[in-house]
C-alpha cells in the first residue's frame, strides 16, 4: 500500500498538483512574513537604539511570525482558521472581513496564487527530486523578498543570507551547478552591484541600491552560478527601467522617488532558473 501511494506521488501530475498546493498554504504564510518581519525589524532596531542610550526597553505584547494571531488592523477581528484557507477564504468573503467588512487587500491571494503557480511550475519543470525542492524554497524566499522590498525598500539579511549559504549547500551535490561556479558567483554578484554602487556614489555623491540587493545577487549567482549573472543583471536592468519608466509618465511619479530594484532582481533569477540556459545561449548567439 505505502508502495502504491509513492507510485501514485511520484507520477508528474499528482506531483505538480501536491506541490501546488503546498505553495498556496505556504503563500499564506509568507504573507505574514510579509508583513510582520519589516514590523520585527523595526522594532528589534529601536530595543537596540534604547540599549545603546540606556534606557529601558518598555514591556510591549509579544510579536512574531507566530504570535499574535492574526487579525482584521481595521476592528482586531481575530482571524479564524475557516477565513484563513488559501483563495478560497478571500473569495468567500468577497474580500471583506467578516466582523466589520472593511476591505482585505487583494494582494493576499495574490501571493497565495502566484507562490501555487510557481511551486506548480518548478514542479513540473524540474520533476521529483532535490532540484525540485531547492527551486521551490528559492521561489518561496525570492517572492516574500520581492514584496517586502515593494513595501520597505529592504531585502532582510535574515532571508538574504541564509538563501545564499542553502544556494552553495545544494551545490555541494552539483544540483544547479558545480560548486566552484557557485562559490564565483556568490563572490561575482555581491561585487558586481557593489562596484555600480560605488562607482555611481563617487560620481554623483548619493546612494543609487542598498547593500541588501548585492546579498541577492550574490544569492542567485549562489544558486545558479556565476554564468548567469550577466542574464541577471542585463534582464533586471531591462525590467527595471520599462517599469520606472513607466511609473513616471503614467502616474506622473518624481524621478528622485527611489524604485526597489530586488522585485527586478527575483524576477530576473526565476526567469534565469527556469530557462537560463536557453537565455543564455540565445543571448551569445545574438552577440
Amino acid at each position: 500500500m505505502t508502495q502504491g501511494w509513492l507510485t501514485g506521488f511520484l507520477d508528474p501530475t499528482v506531483f505538480s498538483i501536491s506541490c501546488g498546493i503546498l505553495g498556496l498554504l505556504v503563500g499564506s504564510f509568507l504573507n505574514v512574513v510579509i508583513h510582520r518581519l519589516p514590523k520585527m525589524m523595526e522594532r528589534d532596531w529601536h530595543s537596540q537604539c534604547a540599549e545603546l542610550r540606556g534606557e529601558e526597553t518598555p514591556d510591549s505584547e509579544p510579536f512574531s511570525l507566530a504570535k499574535p494571531r492574526s487579525r482584521c488592523p481595521e476592528c482586531g477581528h481575530s482571524i479564524t482558521a475557516l477565513e484563513n484557507i488559501p483563495l478560497i477564504s478571500w473569495l468567500a468573503l468577497r474580500g471583506k472581513c467578516s466582523s466589520c467588512h472593511t476591505a482585505i487587500s487583494p494582494r493576499y491571494p495574490i501571493v497565495e496564487a502566484l507562490t501555487g503557480l510557481l511551486s506548480a511550475l518548478a514542479a513540473t519543470h524540474f520533476g521529483f527530486g532535490g532540484a525540485a525542492a531547492g527551486a521551490i524554497v528559492l521561489i518561496w524566499c525570492l517572492i516574500a523578498l520581492t514584496f517586502i522590498d515593494f513595501d520597505t525598500q529592504l531585502l532582510p539579511d535574515s532571508i538574504t543570507l541564509p538563501l545564499l549559504w542553502l544556494g552553495l549547500l545544494f551545490n555541494l551535490f552539483g544540483t544547479f551547478t558545480d560548486l566552484p561556479s557557485a562559490v564565483i558567483g556568490a563572490m561575482g554578484g555581491y561585487l558586481a552591484l557593489w562596484s555600480v554602487y560605488w562607482g555611481f556614489k563617487l560620481v554623483t555623491g548619493k546612494e543609487g541600491m542598498g547593500y541588501g540587493d548585492f546579498k541577492l545577487l550574490a544569492a542567485l549567482g549562489a544558486w545558479l552560478g556565476w554564468q548567469i549573472l550577466p542574464l541577471t543583471i542585463l534582464l533586471s536592468s531591462l525590467v527595471g527601467a520599462v517599469v520606472g519608466i513607466a511609473l513616471i509618465v503614467l502616474t506622473k511619479r518624481g524621478r528622485n522617488i527611489p524604485i526597489p530594484f530586488g522585485p527586478y532582481l527575483a524576477a530576473a533569477g526565476l526567469l534565469a532558473l527556469f530557462w537560463g540556459k536557453d537565455l543564455t545561449q540565445s543571448y551569445l548567439r545574438l552577440m
